[in-house]
């Protein structure tokens, strides 16, 4: 038998529907408060429209790939991992497939398939849906969580809070700070918040000269004084105002905060060859095109709408005849080729990046069970924690295992209070 006493979710998003129903499926009676007109908006265009819902690698990989706290998710994770995700949703009837670099998609190709798969376990689990129910404030008596206010002046009251509203990115999705705002309602302390997963910015002489060029199979380097921060081979794509594409969003990721002008970042054109073999290679190249003009070398080493900025950075006019090219300006070709420079000066707006980096600061979190430090039966889940993962479906992954982790915390709270309350 369900306790009168409820569980307040707030929240439609991934990581709120999972709690929503891991707390029915402990037992609790579940309210789920969502502001849209439907669940899991932000599911639909994730992954371009197709849902990268999580990731299959093993344990060691996923934590590698969490750029921020880690540590803090080890309890969530146990509790449900990738694996039981996969689990769970092929249980409820959502067929999945693994793509290149271990990322799951639904075999469907359709996000909306996750949302669907989502809305039937939450009606198999009983759970009651609110919609257009936008939460303005909690309800704290004696420093415990005892329901919210409405936006329009509603009160809900609750034996357990989970508050599951999302960051700030893609606020037509309806992240657009709630929670934070009730967070810091309750003394809550707040990272600062900025785009995470997002395109970059550049400062560089060829910025805006190649808006939609990409490049496969390249490598993306950046470091900090004598600190790496990236290296990762793959995708990436110039801008009208810097660059884009997988490589340059997970670099976003590892990038500090601020003094982004203290950041060395490249682009190796040419991974498969070192240096000594690239310059063999060029040599060749050299005496095969030795009656044409450089900028024909150029077009043959890289994409035709890179030759002009080949031939900015290695000094050479574009009309020199090859067999006129010396070994000084070989060499600095070949250094443009295998280190392009990228000076990066700042981060798109939050409202394009996939994600929100900061949040509710995890020191006043309890990683055992979500619950907050501060504020007694009130439970956090999902992007509005401070922590982040790169790209690939780390972040989903996070959503649900700290949302599960959440609703069964917060149903065994409240049926704990409701059998100290019948003694």
């Amino acid at each position: 038998m369900r306790p009168q006493t409820r569980v307040l979710v707030v929240g439609g998003g991934p990581a709120g529907m999972m709690a929503a129903i891991s707390a029915a499926r402990a037992g609790a009676r579940v309210l789920l408060l969502e502001r849209n007109e439907k669940l899991g908006k932000k599911l639909y265009i994730t992954g371009k429209g197709r849902c990268n819902v999580t990731t299959a690698c093993e344990r060691d990989a996923f934590f590698a790939s969490i750029a921020r706290n880690a540590r803090f998710l080890y309890s969530a994770y146990a509790n449900f991992s990738n694996q039981r995700l996969i689990a769970f949703l092929e249980d409820a009837g959502l067929p999945l497939k693994v793509e290149r670099g271990m990322r799951v998609f639904p075999a469907s190709d359709k996000a909306s398939d996750v949302t669907r798969t989502l809305a039937r376990a939450l009606e198999k689990a009983q759970v009651a849906l609110r919609m257009h129910a936008r939460a303005a404030e909690l309800i704290v008596r004696e420093g415990r969580a005892a329901g919210v206010v409405l936006e329009d002046g509603e009160k809900l009251s609750a034996g357990a809070v989970i508050l599951a509203t999302g960051g700030l990115s893609y606020p037509v999705t309806g992240s657009t700070g709630d929670g934070y705002r009730m967070a810091r309602q309750t003394g809550h302390a707040l990272t600062a918040t900025r785009p995470c997963l997002v395109a970059l910015m550049c400062q560089d002489p060829w910025t805006g000269t190649m808006p939609g060029l990409a490049l496969r199979n390249v490598v993306l380097r950046a470091k900090q004084g004598k600190k790496r921060l990236f290296e990762e081979q793959g995708e990436l794509l110039f801008t009208h105002d810097g660059i884009s594409g997988p490589l340059a969003l997970s670099l976003s990721a590892r990038l500090p905060d601020t003094n982004l002008a203290q950041v060395q970042a490249e682009i190796d054109l040419k991974p498969a060859l070192d240096a000594q073999k690239l310059d063999v290679r060029l040599v060749r190249d050299f005496g095969d095109m030795a009656r044409k003009q450089f900028k024909s070398v150029a077009e043959h080493l890289a994409p035709r709408a890179m030759a002009p900025v080949l031939c900015a950075l290695s000094g050479i006019a574009p009309d020199t005849p090859v067999h006129q090219i010396s070994r000084g300006m070989r060499a600095r070709l070949l250094d443009a080729l295998k280190h392009f420079p990228v000076h990066i000066s700042g981060f798109h707006p939050i409202e394009e990046a996939i994600i929100t980096r900061g949040g509710v600061a995890v020191s006043d979190i309890r990683p055992k069970d979500m619950m907050s430090k501060r504020t007694e039966g009130l439970f956090f889940a999902g992007e509005m924690i401070d922590v982040d993962g790169y790209t690939g479906g780390f972040n989903l992954q996070i959503a649900f295992s700290t949302g599960h982790l959440a609703g069964a915390s917060a149903a065994q709270y409240v049926l704990d209070d409701t059998e100290a309350s019948a003694l």
